[in-house]
């Protein structure tokens, strides 16, 4: 006997921004918290629109920089007056004007790998499975060819509205809605393999 699977969000299709930006602030004043939108370019606004907060970005980039100047002034400090302690024309051991160059590169590569693996882990990434990948012409909405072809997309994700019946998001001026179910075999549909092969 077939069952059917479990439905993990709601999804709305839209014609143009506008329509996105509207229907994600209604939908975030209805108590939605977990959506996501997906459109050909950035929309100004959006990121608010869906009640996000600001990134923490920056701040990550920060603690990797002070992280990796620390480590690399307290390498070459380490270095010279402890470990290996040498008379160099009578200068002093901790002399800091000759560990800037060293200290400056590994700031530099620590605020980058924090950014990098700070970024990745933030936005889940990487993510080869997602339930939004089984909604029809899904892959369109990060196309655009033609304006008549555009689409943008409002997916709502939040378990506790959706098993709520009597909270529906309601998206006016939705081209169309569907539901997003959970598959049961974890696997990347075979249009985004071939398009990633292409």
């Amino acid at each position: 006997m077939k069952t059917a699977r479990a439905l993990y969000g709601l999804a709305a299709e839209f014609t143009t921004h506008e329509q996105l930006l509207a229907a994600a602030r209604s939908a975030c004043a209805q108590g939605y918290k977990s959506m996501d939108a997906y459109a050909p370019f950035p929309v100004e606004g959006l990121p608010s629109a869906l009640g996000r907060k600001r990134s923490l970005v920056p701040l990550v980039v920060l603690i990797g920089g002070i992280i990796g100047g620390s480590s690399g002034y307290f390498m070459q400090w380490y270095a010279n007056v402890v470990s290996y302690p040498l008379n160099i024309g009578g200068r002093p051991l901790n002399s800091w004007p000759s560990f800037i160059p060293i200290t400056f590169e590994l700031t530099v590569l620590g605020a980058a790998l924090f950014a990098f693996f700070g970024s990745m882990a933030m936005n889940k990434l990487p993510q080869p499975y997602h339930p939004i990948f089984h909604a029809p012409n899904f892959e369109r909405a990060s196309r655009r060819t033609t304006r008549s072809s555009t689409r943008w997309r409002l997916a709502s994700f939040s378990k506790a509205s959706v098993r709520a019946p009597s909270r529906r998001c309601r998206c006016e001026n939705a081209a169309r809605t569907f539901r997003i179910a959970r598959a049961r075999r974890r696997r990347v549909p075979s249009r985004y393999v071939q398009s990633a092969a292409l």
